[in-house]
């Protein structure tokens, strides 16, 4: 990144920079693969890049479909140019198969489908664990009012119904994701962060005999190896169906 431009954060998967506009950043998405609280590391050489080019792919999308996004536009391939927000520090988890954390806190069994969409919310706290949150709790904390949360709450049901149909169209179950928001400079609510595997559960549909593979963080989280490649997969599925429809 050219020295001009001040780094204003930087995550575990992406470094935010200053822009020439102030109320826009330039982020950059890192090789770097975290899980488990950042207690598992690893790098993948061109992750960076897919995570990129697959976010910004749903993000045009998303904006075509009248979400209110952060994105702006693809600066090179591994770096894309957004609106300034201050995020909300909440993690939006939607999930429509129980997997994961949903089967080790209750009773409900692993890749049971659910009947309608579980929305769970957890504070954006990596020194607390990200605890889950109720909306007594994000209210007595004062995290972000009723209505905004409301207004959070839908739009993840809107993005949920558009992407379980994109994804179903490129042979992926969507099982579950997590979103982030933030508020821009006219105080608008705006989804920010990334939508790539990195934060989304994506089931390959083209499997015989119901055996889950997974082309997601899974593949890192559970050492089945081939991360670059589930990567590289999805992409080249998005990248073709685009194509096709554009014929």
């Amino acid at each position: 990144m050219n020295n001009k431009y001040e780094l204003i954060y930087e995550g575990k998967a992406k470094k935010v920079f200053s822009h020439d506009d102030a109320d826009k950043v330039i982020i950059e998405f890192k090789d770097d693969a975290t899980a488990f609280n950042a207690l598992k590391k690893a790098k993948f050489e061109g992750k960076g890049k897919l995570n990129c080019l697959i976010s910004t792919r749903i993000f045009e999308l998303l904006v075509e479909k009248n979400i209110p996004t952060h994105f702006i536009g693809l600066k090179n391939e591994n770096t894309m140019i957004a609106h300034k927000i201050k995020i909300i520090p909440l993690e939006i988890v939607l999930r429509n198969t129980a997997y994961g954390s949903l089967c080790k806190q209750t009773t409900i069994k692993s890749g049971t489908v659910l009947a309608k969409p579980l929305i769970d919310i957890y504070l954006k706290d990596d020194e607390l664990n990200d605890p889950l949150l109720t909306k007594d709790r994000i209210e007595l904390m004062k995290i972000i009012s009723a209505n905004d949360l409301d207004l959070i709450i839908d739009l993840t049901l809107k993005i949920n119904f558009i992407l379980k149909s994109f994804f179903k169209n490129i042979h992926l179950h969507l099982v579950d994701f997590k979103l982030e928001f933030g508020y821009d400079a006219e105080n608008n609510i705006l989804l920010g962060d990334e939508i790539s595997p990195d934060n989304c559960r994506l089931w390959d549909l083209n499997q015989k005999n119901d055996t889950i593979v997974s082309l997601d963080k899974d593949r890192f989280r559970n050492d089945l190896g081939g991360v670059i490649e589930a990567y590289s997969e999805i992409n080249r599925r998005i990248n073709d169906f685009i194509l096709f429809n554009k014929k």
